[in-house]
């Protein structure tokens, strides 16, 4: 798996799967065509996180992949393969206005500077049993220093539910554009 490649060690992780009834590319070309509008739980979660920026008049684009909004808030496409595609990024993600630093793909795995986290999250397809595609996303975040653990963990603890829910509403998403072809 690729992901392993890029964050093989971690704090927390949350893993979630569906079966769906189409072939692998198909499936993972639903992932990186994904976007907010196909995702209501997710805009109505992720509005309240970014409620700040929306007061200071910055608004999501709807119509963008989700994969292109996360690039463009300064992660990186780690690994686009026919089976998996990952994402990375580093961030103070427990702060209020939660401070992103943009790395390099190249960068990542050995990025260490103390007071960040590390987070990658994969979109990973294989066929599945009877047939179809069985999707997986994991997402994986580690501290850089104990500091950056405690402060992720206290954070973690009251958004993990909704990152969950987050997960499972993608997989939803992509499995219904993938098997609507």
């Amino acid at each position: 798996m690729a992901l392993d490649e890029f964050l093989p060690d971690y704090d927390v992780n949350e893993v979630h799967s569906t079966h769906v009834s189409a072939p692998p590319d198909a499936v993972l070309a639903a992932a990186r065509a994904l976007t907010s509008r196909d995702v209501p739980l997710a805009r109505v979660l992720m509005a309240v996180r970014t409620l700040p920026a929306r007061l200071r008049g910055r608004r999501r684009a709807l119509d963008v992949p989700i994969v292109d909004q996360f690039v463009r808030n300064g992660f990186a496409v780690l690994a686009d393969r026919p089976d998996e595609l990952v994402i990375g990024g580093v961030g103070r993600f427990w702060q209020a206005k939660a401070t992103g630093r943009r790395i390099a793909a190249e960068e990542f795995a050995g990025f260490d500077e103390p007071g960040w986290a590390k987070t990658a999250f994969n979109f990973e397809v294989r066929p599945g049993p009877g047939g179809g595609t069985v999707l997986t996303t994991e997402t994986r975040i580690k501290g850089t220093d104990d500091s950056a653990r405690v402060s992720f963990m206290r954070y973690w603890r009251v958004i993990m539910p909704g990152s969950a829910a987050i997960r499972r509403a993608w997989l939803r998403a992509i499995r219904l554009r993938a098997e609507r072809g």
